[in-house]
């Protein structure tokens, strides 16, 4: 008998076999359908004129076969999507996009006369327009000739266009914004608290062009001081309904790739008119609070305006911090010139450190989690060719902003949903791990002598910070954190709060970066109007505004790692058959993925080129384990690896086990 999810709610009609899910196809062409209301996956043996990700409806026959449902798709609900990234091959008299996509098991046809002057191996995105009646293949045109298979540009591009992400602003997009009065008037300073005169400043990588939030710092006479989280006031640009707020809607980030920024806005607005750079006077909208003992004693929300004194990269900050003196050496100062800050400016960021310890600790007392997360980052040379690899380290300054940013969300969240009681507000929420992951986390984590508390959802907390403690440089450090990852719901925009598991915040919303993040616009839009005690109409399209903002996160988290691939495929080419020391960081029954220490790229090693034996998976312990030899590779292992290809066009980087 079919076992319904709880809590999920069967969409179907009369018939009680059929069922509604999303067609999941596999690299090696093996297809499933996956129901919301069913925990098992439906297997298909054939697909016919369905695509991976299509949604359907499935009709599941009655009977088991090898202790799995079968099935058979019987309608196109909605079809994923109809544009693709691949490779054209033109002769004579037609030619067939070969999608880059491995999902996708179909060429597609295309006439000669919609090739669109593309060239015979041209990269290009081609658009389904359809699919007759017993045909093996779609038709399609090409919409768009992306370049050059395998140049630098052209595969930057692909990954933009295979997510559907576009890159450069249409001509009437760029000229609206162009014509947008970025002036500082009398009659809008009027109307805003003045911060000009207090110390403030800004603290960001030392690339940063955009520059949302600002820092400003006061101490008062009673030993308490007043701290300023300024945000850049984009909705005071950017209107409702315009076309530069249906553009910024659309794109609903910016898209952070390797070589290259992706904005949402215009740069006239990102980079310029609401970039809080220094000596410069910006209108902001702020969140103020008064500290005292390290705690939160009052909160003032509204419409500011500021001049930044200083702008500080993390690592000039973090020169203060260490070093407690005011002196910013060259070897880290942005301009590299040896330079002194004023004994105020020092006071304030050793005070802002303390302050933001403190928070983090009670955050941590509270129950949110703590992931030590590596973010790979490339010396790029200015041909676009990696020549260094690296890994983005957090220190205290980096901390520091994350703490006074975390608290402007959690208070504004706070102030809409438990002080003012507002039914309406876009909430950025976590919801529980996932119960079955969490579950087998326990039991790995028990078969290695550590134990996870589940008994309540502060202990699981605790117990999981305790023991990624423990595994720091630990041979199982790399298991522990992947299944603690992958046991983690996806964080997501709502207008039902749910609060956010992972930081332990019962509210909490995305205030801080509305250069870079629409749901912070509808969020200043909305705090703006209950501030001045008007009421949002449109609840609906707010829950639709949300969905939309989501799924475009996904796509540019998902874009972003694509380019990271490309480039660590980029950097490996010239390395073949050079040895380096590795760890497992992933199994499957096809392969070991492996992360080589010394620069964090990962590549494969298939089980076909595990010589000497047949290999078996154990999914329970996430290993390979050898059917005569009893050799175990497990993830965590240290390994030693070779790199035998390196292929941009296909993404693939494979190893072979070091002789």
């Amino acid at each position: 008998m079919l076992r319904r999810r709880k809590n999920k709610i069967e969409r179907k009609e009369k018939n009680t076999n059929k069922f509604v899910g999303t067609l999941d196809v596999s690299v090696r062409g093996v297809a499933v359908v996956v129901c919301e209301s069913l925990e098992e996956k439906i297997h298909l043996e054939n697909i016919g004129q369905y695509l991976h990700n299509d949604l359907v409806e499935v009709y599941v026959f009655s009977r088991r076969k090898k202790n799995k449902y079968y099935g058979e798709i019987t309608n196109l609900l909605k079809r994923e999507k109809k544009e693709y990234v691949g490779k054209i091959e033109i002769s004579d008299k037609f030619s067939f996009v070969i999608v880059d996509n491995k999902r996708i098991h179909v060429d597609i046809f295309v006439p000669i006369s919609m090739i669109n002057k593309a060239k015979d191996r041209d990269k290009v995105l081609v658009e389904i327009t359809e699919w007759k009646k017993n045909s093996q293949s779609p038709n399609g045109i090409i919409k768009k000739v992306l370049g050059i298979e395998g140049e630098h540009n052209t595969e930057i591009h692909s990954i933009l266009a295979e997510y559907g992400l576009p890159y450069d602003f249409e001509k009437e997009i760029k000229e609206y914004a162009n014509n947008i009065d970025t002036s500082i008037n009398n009659k809008e300073v009027f109307k805003r608290r003045d911060f000009r005169n207090e110390l403030t400043f800004t603290i960001d990588p030392v690339d940063a062009k955009d520059f949302d939030d600002a820092i400003s710092f006061k101490k008062l006479s009673n030993n308490s001081y007043e701290i300023g989280v300024h945000i850049a006031d984009v909705s005071h640009y950017l209107k409702p309904n315009t076309i530069l707020d249906k553009e910024a809607f659309n794109r609903a980030t910016s898209v952070y790739l390797v070589d290259r920024v992706v904005p949402m806005l215009p740069e006239i607005l990102s980079n310029k008119a609401c970039s809080l750079r220094p000596n410069e006077e910006k209108y902001t909208f702020s969140a103020v609070f008064t500290i005292d003992n390290n705690k939160v004693i009052n909160e003032w929300f509204g419409k500011t305006i500021i001049n930044s004194n200083y702008r500080f990269s993390y690592e000039e900050a973090q020169e203060i911090i260490e070093t407690k003196n005011i002196i910013i050496r060259k070897e880290v100062s942005l301009n590299g010139i040896e330079y002194s800050v004023s004994s105020k400016v020092k006071e304030a960021v050793l005070k802002l450190n303390d302050i933001a310890i403190f928070m983090r600790k009670e955050r941590m007392k509270s129950g949110a989690i703590s992931f030590d997360k590596k973010e790979v980052r490339f010396n790029i040379n200015k041909q676009n060719e990696p020549i260094g690899v690296y890994v983005k380290e957090s220190k205290e300054s980096n901390k520091l902003v994350e703490e006074f940013m975390l608290l402007a969300n959690r208070k504004v969240s706070e102030y809409v949903g438990k002080k003012i009681k507002k039914n309406l507000f876009i909430y950025r929420v976590h919801d529980l791990p996932d119960e079955s992951k969490i579950k087998a986390l326990k039991e790995v984590s028990k078969s290695l002598g550590y134990n996870l508390d589940i008994s309540s959802r502060k202990k699981m907390s605790e117990s999981l910070n305790k023991i990624l403690k423990q595994v720091k440089g630990k041979k199982e450090q790399s298991l522990i954190e992947s299944l603690a990852i992958r046991s983690m719901s996806k964080a997501e925009y709502t207008t039902k709060n749910i609060g956010h598991y992972g930081l332990s915040f019962e509210y909490y919303s995305h205030f801080t970066s509305p250069i870079r993040r629409y749901p912070d616009v509808i969020v200043h839009r909305l705090l703006e109007k209950y501030i001045n005690k008007e009421n949002p109409l449109g609840h609906e399209a707010y829950n639709s505004a949300c969905d939309h903002c989501t799924q475009r996160e996904i796509l540019a988290t998902k874009a972003e790692r694509d380019s990271i691939k490309f480039m660590q495929i980029k950097f490996m080419q010239d390395k073949t058959n050079k040895k380096f020391n590795g760890i497992i960081s992933g199994i499957t029954d096809w392969g070991i993925f492996v992360e080589i220490v010394e620069n964090k790229c990962e590549g494969m090693i298939p089980v076909r080129d595990l010589k000497g034996d047949y290999y078996i998976y154990n999914k329970d312990d996430h290993s390979l384990i050898g059917k005569k030899n009893k050799i175990k590779y497990q993830l965590g292992d240290a390994i030693q690896v070779q790199v035998k290809h390196a292929d941009l066009i296909k993404k693939q980087l494979d190893f072979i086990l070091a002789e």
